[in-house]
C-alpha cells in the first residue's frame, strides 16, 4: 500500500489548505483513514479521522471546527481542508491507513503511512 500525500505549502494565518491524500490500492475503503502531524521538534499528534464510509469523524480540539475530513473512495482519495490556519497547525502532515475500518486516534493502529508534506503559517 502506498499513499501520496499533496497539497502543503506556505499561507497566511486566517488562510485555508487542502491536503489530498491518494492511497495506491483499493482495499483502503474497507479502513479507516486518518491525518497526523509532526511540528519541528514535537512528537506526531493525532489531526483528524474517518471511517471506512467517511460518516464518523473525529477531531483533534484544537482543529475542531476549522479543519473537516473527507473521503471518496471510488477514487481512494482522503482530503483535509483546513481553515483559520494558525501559527501552530505548521507542520509535515501524514495520512494514514488503518487495520481498523473505524480509524480512531491510535497511532499504532495505523500501518500505513505517506510520506508527508509541510504546512506552513506566517502570522
Amino acid at each position: 500500500v502506498q499513499l501520496q500525500a499533496s497539497g502543503g505549502g506556505l499561507v497566511q494565518a486566517g488562510g485555508s489548505l487542502r491536503l489530498s491524500c491518494a492511497v495506491s490500492r483499493r482495499t483502503s475503503s474497507n479502513n479507516g483513514m486518518a491525518w497526523f502531524r509532526q511540528a519541528p521538534g514535537k512528537d506526531r499528534e493525532f489531526v483528524s479521522s474517518a471511517n471506512w464510509r467517511g460518516d464518523s469523524t473525529i477531531y483533534a480540539d484544537n482543529v475542531q471546527g476549522r479543519f473537516t475530513i473527507s473521503r471518496d473512495n471510488a477514487k481512494g482519495t482522503v482530503y483535509l481542508q483546513m481553515n483559520s490556519l494558525k501559527p501552530e497547525d505548521t507542520a509535515v502532515y501524514y495520512c494514514a491507513v488503518s487495520r481498523t475500518s473505524y480509524g480512531g486516534r491510535d497511532m499504532t493502529n495505523y500501518p500505513y503511512w505517506g510520506q508527508g508534506t509541510l504546512v506552513t503559517v506566517s502570522s
